[in-house]
């Protein structure tokens, strides 16, 4: 703009100039270029006004449309298995619907080229719904299942503020990591501030991970995890459009369709389910190494190793099929396998029955290897 039209317009360019500095001149060179500005946090205060949204009012109603994609360098899957098999999730992109009233009214649609697959909450009410086998399966709670603490139980446990949380986790997450905060993200039209995370450790395949919390409410909208060397990420979930208001009563119903074929399946209850899941922990799981750089070690039944797996059978096995195809032999004094290096996770099926993972580098897969 010209200081002659700044005249014309009777707004001395001096008076411009000390509202600038007024006002700060970051975020006004910022507003003027069309870049949403938050109040500056750190990482400190963003986590304890989130921690303390949480505790107060719970997770707002909202809805919107999720997008995932993936880019961790796997071979292309077969398309007859991608739509069945959760490890489509490892390749391409796939949108879901995600509608939320309450803890009790919640409903995910996910659709597919020529079908759609519903998780409908309402109430007692709990629904799977596919289309392409025209299935309905109706999930019953078991006993104690339904169980919940109430909010006074859930605020009274942990006697600390948010703040205090706060301080905590990142007192963790410190030791291992470097913690940054931008005020200048936006995600599906809504300003956001993105907590970075980066490793301190070089083994990692990991270069920074990035949480956008939507600047109004503090709900995540979007989670990145960039590759070492990458500008793009190689992992990213997040909403492309979102509104945060109740959504209709109508999308949490549903009534199996004429001609259906329609089954029960009981849940396990809570605790029984955590048993089990720490007798697998402490039976059969251990891990070497800190932060970053820990690998996870589980034994690997004959059946479902590498060279097993074209006999498994099931809907998943030609895809892992295809992913194993592209392991690579390898072996040192720790003994020899079956290596799998992907843009985020390295994966080793050892020869000894042992299956070693982690978002670290081949290297410190072969080292955990080594370690009895």
């Amino acid at each position: 703009m010209s200081r002659g039209k700044l005249v014309r317009w009777g707004v001395p360019v001096a008076a411009v100039a000390v509202i600038g500095a007024a006002i700060g001149a970051g975020p006004v060179i910022a507003a003027v270029s069309g870049d949403p500005v938050l109040p500056e946090r750190s990482a400190q205060q963003l986590l304890a006004d989130a921690a303390a949204a949480v505790q107060k009012d719970g997770l707002p109603p909202m809805s919107g449309t999720v997008l995932e994609t993936a880019s961790l360098g796997l071979p292309a899957l077969p398309q007859g298995a991608a739509t069945a098999s959760p490890l489509s999730l490892l390749s391409g992109s796939h949108e879901a619907k995600v509608w939320y009233g309450s803890r009790d009214q919640f409903r995910l649609a996910v659709p597919g080229p020529m079908n759609e697959t519903n998780v409908i909450v309402n109430g007692d009410q709990t629904w799977l719904w596919e289309s392409q086998t025209n299935k309905a399966t109706r999930i019953k709670l078991a006993p104690g299942a339904t169980d919940r603490p109430d909010r006074t139980q859930v605020s009274s446990a942990p006697a600390m503020t948010p703040q205090q949380a706060a301080e905590q986790l990142l007192s963790k997450v410190g030791e291992h990591s470097v913690v940054s905060v931008t005020n200048t993200t936006q995600v599906a039209g809504r300003s956001a501030y993105e907590l970075v995370l980066a490793p301190k450790e070089g083994g990692s395949l990991i270069q920074d991970i990035r949480l956008a919390l939507d600047g109004e409410t503090y709900v995540p909208l979007r989670v990145q995890v960039y590759a070492k060397g990458s500008a793009e990420p190689a992992f990213e979930v997040g909403f492309t459009q979102v509104t945060f208001s109740a959504p209709a009563p109508e999308n949490f119903t549903f009534t199996p369709p004429a001609g259906a074929k329609v089954e029960e399946k009981t849940l396990s209850a809570p605790k029984e389910a955590q048993q089990r899941r720490e007798d697998f922990r402490e039976g059969d799981v251990k891990t070497v190494g800190e932060g970053w750089t820990t690998v996870a070690v589980l034994p690997v039944p004959k059946a479902d190793a590498p060279r097993s797996t074209a006999e498994s059978g099931g809907q998943e096995a030609p895809s892992l099929e295809t992913i194993l195809r592209s392991a690579t032999p390898v072996s040192g004094p720790w003994g020899s396998g079956k290596l799998i290096k992907t843009k985020l996770v390295s994966a080793l099926f050892t020869d000894d029955g042992r299956l070693l993972v982690g978002a670290v580098t081949p290297e410190e897969l072969t080292k955990a290897a080594g370690a009895r």
